[in-house]
C-alpha cells in the first residue's frame, strides 16, 4: 500500500467519522426541514451548498497557510477559535429559533368560532390572515424573508464551523508529498464530508416521517430550535 494509497484511506475515514459523530453538521437541516415543511430535493440541495461552505472555509485556510509556510500548531488554534465562535453561534441560532417557534405556536394555538347555526368549530390558524394572502401572492413577504434569514443563517453557521482534521492530519501530511497528494487527499475529504452531512440528513428525515406527531405539528418550529440548542449545547460541554 503506498503512502498515498495511505493518506487517501485516511482522509475518507476521517471525515466519515468526523462527520458522523459531529451532530451538527446533520441535526439542523433535520430539525429545520422537518420544521419548514422542505421537500427532500430542496433539504438535500440546501445540505450540499452549506457542506460546500464548511469545507471550503477549512480548505481556504489551509492552502493560505501552507503557501505562507504558517505555524501548524497557529493554524490549529485559529481553527479553534473558529470552532468555538461557531458553537456559540449554533447555540444563539437555536435559542432564537425557539423563541421564534413558541411565538408561533402561541399564535397558532386551537380555538373555536361560532357559525350563526349555533355550531362550534375547533380549528388552528394564525390571525395574521392579510399577511399570509400578501406572502402567498407575491412569495416577497415576511414568511420568504424568514426562510431566506433560515438559510442564511445555517450558510454562516457551517461556513464558520471549522473541519477540525482536515488541515493537521490531512492537508499537511499531504502537503509534504505533493502538490497533485494535496488536491487529491483534500477533495476526497471534501466529498466524504459532504456525502456524509448528506446521508444522514437524508436518514433523519426519513426517519421522522415514520414517526407519527400530528398533535406535535404545532410545535414544530419550537421543537427545532431545541434540537439545534441542545445539540450546540452538547457541542460546547462534550468534546464531540
Amino acid at each position: 500500500m503506498t503512502e498515498l494509497s495511505i493518506l487517501l484511506t485516511t482522509a475518507a475515514s476521517i471525515a466519515f467519522i468526523h462527520t458522523l459523530i459531529g451532530i451538527d453538521h446533520y441535526v439542523p437541516f433535520i430539525a429545520l426541514g422537518r420544521a419548514n415543511g422542505w421537500a427532500m430535493k430542496k433539504t438535500m440541495l440546501i445540505v450540499f451548498i452549506c457542506g460546500i461552505g464548511h469545507v471550503l472555509s477549512s480548505i481556504v485556510l489551509g492552502i493560505a497557510g501552507i503557501a505562507l509556510s504558517a505555524g501548524l500548531s497557529f493554524l490549529v488554534d485559529i481553527e479553534g477559535a473558529r470552532g468555538e465562535i461557531a458553537t456559540y453561534f449554533l447555540i444563539a441560532f437555536g435559542l432564537i429559533y425557539t423563541v421564534y417557534g413558541i411565538r408561533n405556536a402561541v399564535k397558532n394555538k386551537t380555538h373555536t368560532h361560532l357559525t350563526p347555526d349555533g355550531r362550534t368549530i375547533i380549528h388552528s390558524h394564525t390571525h395574521s390572515h392579510n399577511e399570509e394572502n400578501a406572502d402567498y401572492d407575491t412569495g416577497h413577504g415576511e414568511s420568504a424573508k424568514k426562510k431566506a434569514n433560515v438559510f442564511w443563517g445555517l450558510f454562516v453557521l457551517f461556513v464558520l464551523g471549522p473541519c477540525e482534521p482536515l488541515i493537521p492530519i490531512v492537508m499537511y501530511p499531504a502537503a509534504a508529498r505533493n502538490i497533485f497528494a494535496l488536491a487529491a487527499v483534500t477533495s476526497l475529504f471534501a466529498v466524504c464530508t459532504i456525502s456524509t452531512m448528506m446521508l444522514m440528513t437524508f436518514l433523519g428525515i426519513k426517519g421522522i416521517r415514520l414517526l407519527k406527531a400530528d398533535r406535535l405539528e404545532r410545535y414544530s418550529h419550537a421543537l427545532a430550535g431545541s434540537a439545534i440548542l441542545i445539540c450546540g449545547v452538547l457541542l460546547l460541554l462534550l468534546p464531540i
